[in-house]
């Protein structure tokens, strides 16, 4: 446990840091898998593929997922969502 003021407020706001980017990471996971059942299931709407694509696009800007990551996944979905279609 730090001592110095300063590092324990670096402990108090990595704490914070690290809860809200594990809160985003669950939501995109959990927005990924919604739109991957849906399309599985064949109701697959494109707004929903959109909205997913917007969600998978905005954590790559934030950092909460690499480019190439979001590429991928996107590039996943949609190929997913023509082969359903």
């Amino acid at each position: 446990m730090p001592n110095i003021k300063s590092a324990k407020k670096r402990v108090l706001v990595t704490e914070s840091k690290n809860a809200a980017n594990k809160m985003k990471k669950s939501e995109l996971r959990t927005q990924i898998k919604t739109a991957k059942n849906a399309v599985a299931a064949g109701e697959a709407s494109d707004e929903l593929l959109k909205t997913t694509q917007k969600k998978i696009d905005q954590a790559a800007a934030k950092g909460h997922i690499s480019k190439q990551a979001a590429a991928r996944k996107k590039s996943s979905l949609a190929k997913a969502a023509k082969a359903s279609k």
